[in-house]
Formats: structure tokens, C-alpha cells, sequence
């Protein structure tokens, strides 16, 4: 008999990527210079059939929810909106006049995130994608525009305004439906809020609806994630992401708000999570990836099945892309030969914009060996299944001894497969593929805990 899940929560329960890039952020070492960051864009998309999608950062929020890891700026000033959507299109212009690729080459995906996003009118959203498609080419056939909305700070017109210009997904940041919790973490968020901009998008003829959710936080108990799974499910959304509160107050100053006592942890944090699984699984969700769930009848349900599902910065994702630009203050971008991040501080991003310069923050050039690791963690993060060679498998049953013998990964001949036992212990598998972390072994915290 194994060991039983609470042994192994507690037994795997250490820090560890979520993997949304290869190398991860802390482990970038050599930022590509201006020629090398344009030469590595205009080469990705100089090949045939290439395409890129466009993350556009909207920091502001008009309160500050403390569970919150993002990089957001605090305001209840609205006349800010103008100048940030014109430092958008000025960054987007530095870009055009720089990799002329960009003005032919299908865009595949625009993605507004946050911060709240739907802190900007109607009027300013719109205004922000016509001046996006003025310059650039969309996708004909499969064009997706999402956007992540606060339901507390959403109106219709937002998002009648978007689905005239072809916005087609909607992401709805809801946490938690527990009237503590939501007090907890400063997020007062009525249960018909939610519904009421589910119901608007639907009649409006969004394809897609994703509620965030997460566990872990501040005075969840069994019975409250049970109830807030409950509700979720009779929204049915198309996606739900389920996420682990990410505690990392040396980033975030204000998570040191919660009272330790008050947050659950180990098998009591991972406790909440298949409660709210076995809910969604027993309501017609698959769980795709990592903390994803989708319907069967949604596009992240078909890439699974057809093992195409990708994964970015933005998450899971049925769009793959040759590059994807990321625009606004602390966004990060990628092809296959780099990574650029944007300037964190929005005042510095402003005025590098202001002098035409690329707000580049930091970034990372790929080594061949980089690349190599990176595509085997993007294709166990999304299959959950890699196939080896003889050496590698060898090096795996080492480092993986422990995973193999508690039955969380397996082998089928040369196949590491992650087991269904495992699948809580993804990013604990992972760190076999991780060959930077090994040979570092950071001596500070600088990842979230697993589970």
C-alpha cells in the first residue's frame, strides 16, 4: 500500500515553477541587445505561414485585491486611461517601424489582461483595438480577442463595444463566491455580479467564458469552496481555471496582511482543490492541465484530445503562435529564440516610450540547450507524457525515484508518463526537465509552493 495523499503533500509540498516559460523568470541570464531582440522577431516571422498574437498589460485598478500577484497600479483616477492606451499604440509603432513583419503577418489573438482591463471605458477600449487593427492584419478565420474583465467594474456597453470588433472570449475574475473570503481579500464580489456578466456575454455571442478560481485563500473551508464550486457550475462557465493562492509576499507586500493561522496549507489547502475538482469533473469539466478545467465542447478540450493545447505566458491555450508580443508596462514577450519583459515601474516605461525607445526591462537569450528543455516541459505540461532516450531515462529514474515509487509518474518503455495520482504533483515532475534550477539550487525563496 502507498503512501496516502496526506503523506504526499506534505512529502512534495516545496517550491517549484508553474512553468509557464523555460527558462523560468528568475533564471534568465543574458537579455537580448535591441539588434538581437528586433533580428530575433523579424526571423520568426520571416518564416512561412508564421503568426503572432499581441498581449496587451492594463495595470490600473480602482482597489487593491490582496491576493494578488500581479503588477498593478492603484487609482481611481479615470483620466489616466487616454495616455496609457496612447503609450499602448506608441510602443505598438516603435515595433512596426522596427519589424515590418508585423504589418503582414496574421495576428491570431489579442489578449487584454491586468490589473482590471474593464477599469477602461468603453470608449477607450474600442478606441484601442480599431487603433490596433489600423496597422496591423487579423487572422480571417480564426481570430480570437479576449479579454479579463472584473465584474464589479464591468459594464455592458465594455463589452458590447468589443464584440462589434470581433472580441470573442471573456475571462471573469471571480476567486471566490464566500462573502468572508471575498471581505479577506478585498474583493466584495455578489454572486449575481457574476452571473449578470456571464448572462451579457452569452447574449452577446462570446464563444468562450472562463471563470478564475482560486484555493488556498484566507478562511476557505470544505464547505465554502464546496458552495463556491457549486455556483460555478450552474453558471457553467466553458473554462475554469483553478488556481493555488500564490504566496509570495517578498514580491507582493500586502499578502502579508493574512494571518498565517488563517491560511490553509499542505493537505488542507490541496483538501480544498479536489473537493472543487470532484465537483467540476462530476458536472461534464475535464481536466486539461494544470489547474484547467474545460467542457467538452470548448477548443482547450479538442487540443487535448488532438495533443495540440499550447502553453504561454497567458496560460493554456488552443492558439499557437510564432511570436507573441506582449505591449504595456511589465509585459513580457517570446519567440523561439528569446524572451523581453517591459519595464515594471510604469513612470520608466512612460518615458522610455516618450523617447521612442523599446522599454525593455530585461529578457533572456535561449541556449541550444534551452530550447531543447524547453519544448520537453511544454510537452509534458500538456500531455502529461514525454517519451525518452535511453540515457535520459536512466538520468529520470534517479531523479524521479521517489515519484516513481509513490506511483506519481511511471514508465511505459521509454514513455515518463505522469500517472492520475500524480497529476496534483505535475510541477514536481517537472523539475526533472529543468536543467538550470538543478545546477543552481537557489539559496533564497523565489518560487511558490507546489501545492
Amino acid at each position: 500500500m502507498g503512501a496516502s495523499f496526506k503523506e504526499l503533500y506534505r512529502k512534495y509540498d516545496i517550491p517549484a515553477p508553474r512553468y509557464t516559460s523555460y527558462p523560468t523568470v528568475p533564471f534568465w541570464s543574458e537579455t537580448p541587445s535591441h539588434d538581437d531582440w528586433i533580428k530575433h522577431l523579424s526571423l520568426a516571422l520571416g518564416k512561412d505561414q508564421s503568426s503572432w498574437a499581441l498581449y496587451v498589460h492594463l495595470p490600473y485598478c480602482e482597489t487593491l485585491c490582496t491576493f494578488c500577484g500581479c503588477n498593478t497600479s492603484i487609482t481611481k483616477d479615470h483620466s489616466k486611461e487616454k495616455p496609457y492606451v496612447d503609450l499602448i499604440i506608441k510602443e505598438l509603432d516603435l515595433y512596426l517601424q522596427r519589424v515590418p513583419e508585423l504589418k503582414i503577418k496574421p495576428l491570431k489573438q489579442i489578449h487584454f489582461g491586468g490589473g482590471s482591463p474593464t477599469f477602461f471605458s468603453a470608449d477607450a477600449l474600442g478606441c484601442l483595438v480599431d487603433e490596433i487593427d489600423k496597422r496591423v492584419v487579423r487572422e480571417k478565420d480564426h481570430f480570437e480577442g479576449a479579454i479579463e474583465v472584473d465584474p464589479r467594474r464591468t459594464k455592458i456597453e465594455q463589452l458590447q463595444e468589443l464584440r462589434k470588433r470581433g472580441f470573442n472570449r471573456i475571462s471573469l475574475g471571480v476567486q471566490d463566491f464566500d462573502p468572508e473570503v471575498q471581505r479577506l481579500v478585498n474583493r466584495i464580489q455578489p454572486f449575481e455580479l457574476t452571473k449578470q456578466v456571464t448572462d451579457w456575454a452569452r447574449s452577446m455571442g462570446y464563444d468562450s467564458v472562463n471563470f478564475d478560481l482560486i484555493y488556498g485563500l484566507a478562511k476557505q473551508t470544505p464547505e465554502s469552496i464546496k458552495k463556491s464550486a457549486e455556483l460555478t457550475v450552474a453558471l457553467k462557465p466553458d473554462r475554469i481555471a483553478l488556481y493555488s493562492l500564490a504566496i509570495v509576499p517578498w514580491i507582493k507586500p500586502a499578502q502579508k496582511l493574512f494571518k498565517d493561522e488563517d491560511l490553509p496549507k499542505g493537505e488542507d489547502k490541496r483538501k480544498l482543490y479536489e473537493i472543487a475538482r470532484s465537483i467540476l469533473t462530476q458536472n461534464g469539466y475535464v481536466e486539461i492541465g494544470m489547474d484547467h478545467f474545460a467542457l467538452g465542447t470548448d477548443a482547450l478540450y479538442e487540443k487535448t484530445k488532438a495533443k495540440t493545447l499550447h502553453r504561454n505566458f497567458m496560460g493554456y491555450t488552443d492558439q499557437k503562435t510564432d511570436v507573441l508580443l506582449g505591449l504595456g508596462v511589465s509585459s513580457i514577450s517570446e519567440t523561439p529564440d528569446s524572451f523581453h519583459q517591459n519595464e515594471k515601474v510604469l513612470n520608466i516605461y512612460e518615458q522610455k516610450i516618450i523617447k521612442g525607445e523599446l522599454p525593455t526591462l530585461r529578457g533572456h537569450v535561449l541556449t541550444d540547450e534551452d530550447k531543447i528543455q524547453r519544448k520537453k516541459i511544454l510537452k509534458f505540461m500538456t500531455q502529461f507524457e514525454i517519451e525518452l532516450s535511453p540515457a535520459e531515462k536512466t538520468d529520470a529514474e534517479v531523479f524521479l525515484k521517489e515519484m516513481i515509487s509513490d506511483q506519481l509518474v511511471e514508465f511505459d518503455g521509454s514513455w515518463l508518463r505522469l500517472t492520475e495520482r500524480g497529476k496534483p504533483f505535475l510541477r514536481n515532475a517537472a523539475l526533472f526537465f529543468d536543467s538550470r534550477l538543478q545546477r543552481s539550487q537557489p539559496q533564497t525563496r523565489i518560487f511558490s509552493s507546489s501545492i
